[in-house]
């Protein structure tokens, strides 16, 4: 974990001109500058006062795999320029999967589902795993002017897993449905992982499980966190569990597919790349 925060400083401690060298491209690998990211646009000013990288699932360009979204190769800067960097990030991605995997199978036994329910290839067999890195560069946020390091959201998919180093910021609500919602600070624990459910979490068990709104305030100190979000696979039909439904309790979402729903959301809150086009010319 500390070479993966060490390599994540050294990545964001480039100039911004080598940065863009590796901007994210629509599968959304690669390097997303400050206020890339709008995500809560009813409460935001301009957007999110953090930089970031994602990582996801290698897929080599040549595989039909690659045609899908949020697959195919990944985005990496140059070894000359960060040795060894590219090999971190994929060993603690293949490290971070296993660790879901294994918080999944006791969600699927607190579901009263079978333990390996979302082990299966359409589950977490063929996943759209990401790793993102974020840097809080040291803004310091005034929710009443409408300035985050990062705005309320909760995360798209089945569960993040969450490390930050030592520096207070991450909030949540613990009832996003409250008037006037109620924000805590989580302390960070050195070595853990922070695990926030996601919103397909929440339309599988029919909100038994809520997704955990959370946001990100600066407070003037920089700031690293690093986040392994955890989705299905693309073909996965996100739909309410037979172990959570019932005459009573009939399913409040509609079935929908994991590749269109996270599509929706990621365009929903990332810049359009035309506008970083003046920086690639």
């Amino acid at each position: 974990m500390d070479e993966v925060f060490a390599q994540s400083k050294n990545f964001f401690h480039l100039p911004l001109n080598e940065k863009m060298k590796v901007l994210r491209n629509e599968k959304h690998r690669g390097y997303t500058p400050v206020l890339d990211e709008l995500l809560d646009p009813d409460n935001q000013l301009h957007g999110d006062y953090k930089e970031g990288y994602y990582i996801g699932v290698e897929v080599p360009e040549d595989d039909p795999e690659a045609e899908k979204p949020f697959y195919g190769p990944n985005v990496w800067p140059a070894d000359g320029v960060l040795p060894g960097w590219r090999q971190t990030m994929e060993k603690f991605h293949h490290e971070a999967l296993e660790v879901a995997k294994a918080v999944a199978r006791v969600i699927a036994l607190a579901l009263d589902l079978e333990v390996d329910f979302f082990d299966k290839p359409e589950m977490l067999g063929k996943p759209i795993a990401t790793l993102r890195l974020l840097h809080y560069e040291g803004q310091i946020s005034d929710p009443s002017k409408g300035i985050f390091g990062a705005g309320a959201h909760s995360d798209y998919g089945l569960i993040t897993l969450l490390v930050t180093d030592d520096v207070m910021g991450l909030q949540i609500c613990k009832d996003k449905d409250a008037k006037p919602q109620v924000w805590e600070y989580v302390a960070p624990i050195k070595g853990a992982f922070i695990v926030n459910l996601g919103d397909m979490l929440e339309r599988w068990s029919n909100c038994l499980f809520k997704s955990t709104l959370h946001r990100v305030l600066g407070n003037g100190q920089e700031r690293y966190s690093i986040a392994y979000f955890v989705e299905p696979s693309h073909e996965c039909l996100v739909e309410c569990l037979p172990t959570c439904k019932s005459e009573k309790n009939p399913p409040q979402f509609p079935p929908i597919r994991c590749d269109t729903y996270l599509s929706q959301r990621y365009k929903d809150t990332h810049a359009d790349l035309s506008v970083y086009n003046k920086h690639q010319t």
